[in-house]
């Protein structure tokens, strides 16, 4: 989530008002609960909270004290040239008492600024360590998500409320609460200081109030629909550029430039007249501002003159009061900005405590089996699973594998072929019936012993961003140099891994664009190779390279499952024609299993499917 924030000067005007009035602001379902579980993040930073909060009320009201001594500075001078005009005998300005006052005056704001600095240093420590705990507490809280949670969303979305609105929390915490404490201060402190000098010119100050906020808000709310509409033309904008420059290269193949150029012109110009109207709109409150300041200023001007000839009040005070008007407008401004903050902070705050409180994977048991020497022995046993209730996907379910064998999976899209693997290493659990390795229930033991069984080299490669060694690495933590080696050599990686200027050392960029898409499956298959693991699960590794590199890595996959049990899920029919087992799968359940010479004698969906590849072969010879 993008959350615009803005800050608004303090000094140009009395009342509230500025270039962010009439920005929409994202609301909390449940504002009440969600900011006190987030305040239950700073309790144990109490005592912090309270040295930042007398720091702050000490450096406020330091700065409220001083426009009334300058005040009277002000009325010294004034009176000393006043009995000088009159001729008054030994008549002279008190410049020992000016003198003094400045140096006092200078000896406040140094301390002001001391105690600001330390509001500020004790503020960030406790709103960073509050983040980082809850950081730390939602990367732990996505360890423990099923699987099954982050199929259901998008990774920009769970990014979102892992990056984004943690960082959002962040930097409210740390500017927004330190500003709400000073501003309080700062207004009741403003408050009793102008009543001390004079109620009537307290009046006149705090009645041109109700003005500026019918102003602000009549603007606010005709600029509120132009700055959603803003926020929707600037979100389709973003879209559509994201999606043409990812895929640029479709774009000009199909010779789309002008389509797309069309189109973004005319979501731009959407946007344009939209940000017009929203920025003209609410650009105008400052001036309506300014205009509603001056008359604040003029009115104080006039009535503290009358007040001064009556000698109700020194001509000194009519300046501090002036200066307490526009300190008044600052803590009212940023608190009408920190309202609007608090409620992004709080959205933010809630969607992470969404994330926090989502279901987790079912616990492991208290008494967790371990299988310290698998020999890869699998067998589903009556075995239900839906990814809904109400919708089973597989229905009793038996397999029977047996250490070593190779197994192939095959069958039409949505047959269930991933459904099965993500069964077998517990990214989901079964409904009913139970899966054992090695007559032990894989729901019984310990979820990283189960997984560190299998070795996956998928369809999709997944590589980060590193050098090609720790890459390789990534199989087996510890892995010595001479290990990685073999294992790049027994994936028949290393020829090309040294034809490359740093060998072992080349790092991977973002998307290891830097290598090809064979290369990739080679260091990936070197990394299972490595993993050294009791069971594949091989998906279509192959495909992905060249027909002569297809005969070395099958080579080196036939080495590699030499005594060990094998799941091979198969899109291409003919790499599987060795398999000990072939299981053939449709809407989620194994209909024929069986050789392929088996399968074949049995003319049925297998042989179908088997029969029809062939063919498309062939006629494809036939036609080269």
């Amino acid at each position: 989530m993008s959350q615009s924030r803005h800050q608004h000067g303090s000094g140009r005007g009395m009342f509230g008002g500025g270039p962010g009035v009439g920005m929409p602001v994202q609301k909390a379902k449940d504002f009440k609960g969600t900011l006190k579980r987030l305040a239950g993040y700073l309790k144990p930073h109490r005592f912090r909270l309270l040295a930042v909060l007398v720091a702050a009320v000490l450096s406020t009201v330091f700065s409220i004290i001083s426009p009334k001594l300058l005040g009277n500075v002000t009325t010294k001078l004034f009176e000393g040239m006043t009995m000088k005009i009159e001729g008054v005998a030994g008549a002279a300005i008190d410049f020992g008492y000016i003198l003094q006052i400045l140096l006092f005056l200078g000896g406040l704001y140094l301390f002001s600024a001391l105690f600001g600095y330390i509001q500020q240093w004790m503020m960030v420590g406790v709103t960073q360590k509050t983040v980082y705990h809850l950081r730390k507490e939602v990367n732990k809280k996505l360890e423990r998500l099923p699987l099954q949670f982050f199929d259901a969303r998008t990774h920009g979305e769970i990014l979102s409320r892992a990056v984004n609105d943690v960082d959002n929390i962040s930097n409210t915490m740390q500017q927004s609460l330190t500003q709400l404490i000073t501003s309080i201060i700062m207004l009741v402190g403003v408050v009793v200081m102008m009543l001390t000098i004079s109620p009537i010119l307290t009046l006149v100050v705090v009645l041109v109030l109700p003005l500026s906020f019918i102003v602000t808000k009549s603007i606010a709310s005709r600029s509120q629909r132009y700055f959603m509409g803003q926020q929707q033309a600037l979100g389709e904008l973003n879209g559509h550029v994201e999606e043409m420059f990812t895929g640029h290269r479709v774009v000009k193949a199909f010779g789309r430039e002008q389509q797309s150029i069309a189109q973004f012109d005319q979501v731009n110009e959407k946007l344009y007249h939209s940000g017009w109207k929203a920025q003209f709109i609410s650009g105008i409150i400052m001036p309506l501002m300014t205009f509603i300041n001056n008359i604040g200023y003029v009115l104080i001007c006039v009535i503290g003159g009358v007040l001064v000839t009556q000698r109700a009040i020194a001509i000194g005070d009519i300046q501090a009061i002036i200066q307490y008007a526009r300190q008044f407008s600052q803590p009212i401004t940023q608190m009408a900005n920190i309202a609007n903050m608090i409620q992004s902070t709080i959205a933010s705050a809630e969607r992470v405590f969404e994330l926090l409180d989502e279901e987790e994977e079912t616990p492991e048991a208290q008494n967790a089996k371990v299988i310290p020497s698998p020999q890869g022995q699998v067998q589903f046993c009556h075995v239900q699973f839906g990814y809904k209730e109400d919708a089973m996907l597989m229905k009793d379910m038996n397999i029977d594998i047996q250490p070593g064998q190779t197994v192939a999976i095959v069958g039409p899209t949505g047959a269930g072929k991933t459904s099965l693997v993500n069964l077998l290493m517990r990214f989901y659990d079964v409904n009913d019936g139970k899966i054992t390795i090695d007559g032990v229930d894989i729901a019984e033991m310990k979820r990283g012993n189960l997984r560190s069984m299998f070795g996956m080299v998928l369809q999709d490669t997944w590589l980060f961003n590193g050098t090609i060694r720790e890459n390789i690495a990534y199989g087996r933590e510890g892995a010595s140099e001479e290990e990685i080696v073999a294992a790049a050599k027994a994936a028949h990686a290393d020829h090309f891994i040294r034809t490359l200027p740093d060998g072992y050392d080349t790092v991977l960029n973002e998307e290891a664009s830097n290598i090809s898409q064979g290369q990739k499956q080679l260091l990936t298959i070197a990394r299972a190779i490595l993993a050294d693991p009791a069971i594949l699960i091989l998906d279509e590794a192959t495909s992905s390279v060249d027909t002569r590199t297809e005969v070395h890595i099958q080579q080196a996959m036939n080495e590699l499952m030499k005594g060990r049990t094998s799941f091979v899920i198969a899109h291409r029919l003919s790499t599987i024609r060795d398999a000990d087992r072939i299981l053939v799968m449709d809407k989620g359940n194994v209909i024929e299993q069986g050789t392929h010479e088996e399968l074949l004698a049995q003319s049925g969906f297998y042989a179908d499917l088997y029969n029809s590849q062939f063919k498309g072969g062939a006629k494809r010879q036939e036609a080269m």
